[in-house]
């Protein structure tokens, strides 16, 4: 059951401060957190972290930035949190020993085999689990605990206030995000960008499909947007300013600003607003008008619009900036009058002059071509107070009545330089004698693409197939072609009753999400089913629990060996692969794992998910009536529609999360047997969006391809 969180009156304060924790994506971002008092921070240090973009820190910068950084009493986390192919896992593990030797506190890691690697070879290290890999509930959290012995776990930031103080009450250090950008799909699960653009966002390259414009459109390409704007995977940035007394409470061990590739601006204002926070309520100061003040300096930084719709438990329109996907600053006055090249604004707050203020006003259907679509942005000329009206230069033709907004502060600027110019003085005073680590490897050497294991079956391999009505998983049970037939979760919810007599006899996929309002279902289907697909570390625990046979696949990502063989050492039967790895990537990971003694599988044809989400994209059409069980619009045709035409099909499930897969299908059939030759153990097909004829042409075609492998 939720845990219900006490009211502000009976608070026990007794709770210690959690850390803050403070992005540092380059030198002067992580100088300027310590400036600002954060407790930690986490950088990458060029590789293997989930934001390849980022400057990161140069490894002899690294050792005297960790110098001061401690001299201030701030802890330094190094990311590692990708997942890696085979051949990473030696110069992934060499990184690690370098920031060891430099004074690193930590280790933030996705990767289970770089976990254990990082367990093995430095036995001191304090290890962090990534929020990429999903955890999001007691069970999860219990998993990890038992089987992978970390010292931190990050969590999903779709989590409500109750959630996060259910799973703190665990027992494990917990660490939350309380500030910054939002993926909209869930952590992990995202391979919007690699399939789409070959970027993949579990490698830290995302190209942010989420801030595109979009459409939605019916079966037959109407649009059904009601929203102002097309940014419909866009959400506001996380805020919980107003809830951290709440998060004191519920017992977090850190809060965690995102950021790696903010400015050192945005990183001295965010963690300055929450250090006032964490502050006044260790002091027992904390009320509203803090709060408000803390906000209003947030709002002076790059924002797209705030929200914590995740922390009351929300997550539909309120949750999105369907206008605009860049900066939209804070409200600090009113456009009351228009001239000739010039307007007056009355200020509800005051600005410095130099301040960059936007006026948005757009113009209407009627403007010239030539005329900017965007919102003017124009310089505040002088320092005033609010309640002043000042007259600005602005050449556009905008509305009277229009919000004007501060998208660039004078003064955070300002403050931000004078304290980097005291660090920068003191940064020079330590040494940057460079502490090379490259000693006692215990990590295995990567395996080539050579040898040619047997294949594990005398037919070659396991055929699936993946179905979404109880009529087609009749059929083919009864087909001697197929050796598996595999039911989402999603589809059994839409009507329980007419899977209930089949569920024996099928595998049952579990949802990507694993969160404590889905535990009972999932124990429920773990009790009937033939077997299940574990897609979340908490759907291991429940599997154990129950004793049912399971495989693992995405979001618990395997794309090296040495991570097959510790799910297979768990009790998965078999591993799939993600559908984002590329060929060669696959074979790579077939061959290692094959190595191991695993099971391997891997899609062979379908079209792949792109993305979940816990917002429900139908959301766009207009107020939602909150049942999504019997919502209408779920049961309509729907697809998101990119600015290139390509459009994906959409599927909301009875609990209103979104799934969006790819327009193209993915069609392996004829790698197949290379990939038999390489150690491949499992083929499926997902037939949610085939037609019959699809379907059949598909198992047709790879059961021969099979069968033929397994006879030359």
């Amino acid at each position: 059951m939720p845990v219900c969180l006490a009211s502000d009156s009976q608070v026990n304060m007794n709770r210690p401060l959690p850390e803050l924790l403070a992005p540092a994506g380059s030198i002067d971002a992580l100088l300027a957190a310590v400036a600002a008092g954060a407790d930690a921070v986490y950088c990458g240090l060029g590789a293997f972290n989930a934001r390849a973009s980022a400057k990161d820190i140069e490894p002899v910068e690294f050792v005297r930035a960790v110098r001061l950084a401690h001299a201030h009493g701030v802890r330094v986390y190094v990311t590692c949190n990708v997942y890696l192919r085979e051949h990473e896992l030696v110069p992934a593990l060499d990184l690690v020993r370098e920031a060891d030797a430099a004074g690193a506190d930590a280790f933030i890691v996705a990767d289970v085999a770089q976990v254990r690697a990082i367990r093995r070879a430095i036995p001191h290290a304090e290890i962090h689990l990534s929020t990429q890999t999903g955890v999001m509930s007691p069970a999860g959290v219990e998993y990890v605990r038992e089987h992978l012995g970390v010292e931190r776990i990050t969590v999903s930031r779709e989590l409500s206030l109750s959630e996060i103080a259910s799973v703190c009450s665990v027992g494990m250090p917990i660490e939350v995000f309380c500030h910054g950008a939002i993926c909209i799909c869930y952590s992990g699960a995202c391979a919007a960008s690699a399939l789409r653009r070959g970027r993949s966002a579990n490698r830290g390259d995302c190209t942010q499909p989420c801030r595109f414009t979009y459409d939605l459109q019916d079966g037959e390409g109407s649009s059904v947007n009601v929203q102002e704007g097309e940014r419909l995977l866009c959400p506001r940035d996380y805020c919980s300013i107003d809830h951290v007394r709440e998060l004191v409470e519920a017992g977090v061990s850190a809060l965690k600003i995102e950021g790696r590739m903010k400015n050192p601006d945005y990183v001295f204002n965010v963690v300055g607003a929450y250090r006032r926070a964490l502050d006044a309520v260790g002091a027992g100061s904390w009320d509203s008008d803090v709060a408000a003040a803390c906000k209003r300096k947030l709002g002076m930084s790059f924002n797209r619009g705030f929200t914590d719709a995740y922390l009351r438990g929300a997550s539909g329109a309120e949750l999105m900036s369907f206008e605009r996907a860049c900066n939209q600053g804070l409200r600090v006055g009113e456009l009351v009058e228009r001239r000739y090249e010039e307007v007056s604004v009355r200020l509800c707050d005051a600005v410095r002059a130099g301040d960059m203020l936007e006026i948005r006003s757009t113009p209407g259907p009627d403007a010239p071509a030539d005329v900017p679509k965007r919102w003017p942005q124009v310089p505040c000329p002088v320092d005033a107070k609010a309640g002043e009206v000042i007259d600005v230069h602005c050449k556009r033709k905008v509305e009277v009545g229009s919000i004007v907004n501060r998208i660039s502060s004078v003064e955070v600027l300002e403050r931000t330089d004078a304290a980097l110019a005291r660090m920068h003085a003191e940064l020079e005073s330590y040494s940057s004698d460079y502490l090379p680590a490259h000693v006692g490897r215990c990590a295995p050497e990567p395996l080539g693409l050579s040898v040619e294991p047997a294949v594990s079956t005398a037919r070659g391999a396991c055929l699936s197939v993946a179905v979404d009505t109880p009529v087609r998983a009749a059929a083919l049970l009864h087909d001697v072609r197929v050796d598996e037939v595999v039911v989402r979760q999603m589809a059994l919810d839409e009507d329980a009753d007419a899977w209930e007599d089949l569920l024996p006899r099928l595998t049952v996929m579990l949802d990507e999400p694993a969160r404590m309002i889905d535990e009972a279902r999932t124990r429920y289907l773990c009790r009937r089913a033939r077997k299940v697909i574990c897609r979340n570390y908490a759907h291991m625990q429940m599997a154990k629990e129950t004793d049912v046979p399971f495989d693992v696949a995405a979001p618990l990502s395997v794309t090296n060996g040495q991570s097959a063989a510790w799910f297979g050492q768990c009790g998965a039967s078999c591993v799939w692969l993600p559908d984002e790895l590329s060929l060669d990537e696959a074979r790579e990971a077939v061959c290692s794992a094959a190595h191991e003694g695993v099971r391997v599988g891997m899609l062979a044809c379908g079209y792949p998910q792109l993305m979940v989400t816990e917002h429900c994209l139908l959301t766009a059409e207009g107020p939602c009536s909150h049942s999504c069980g019997t919502c209408e619009r779920r049961r309509q045709e729907r697809y998101l529609v990119e600015a290139s035409g390509a459009r994906l099909p959409v599927r909301v499930d009875a609990h209103g999360r979104t799934r969006t897969f790819d327009a193209c299908m993915l069609n392996r059939i004829e790698d197949v047997d290379a990939l038999l030759r390489f150690g491949a153990s499992g083929f499926a097909i997902d037939a949610m969006l085939l037609d019959e004829g699809e379907l059949e042409c598909a198992i047709d075609t790879l059961a021969a391809a099979c069968a033929a492998a397994s006879e030359a």
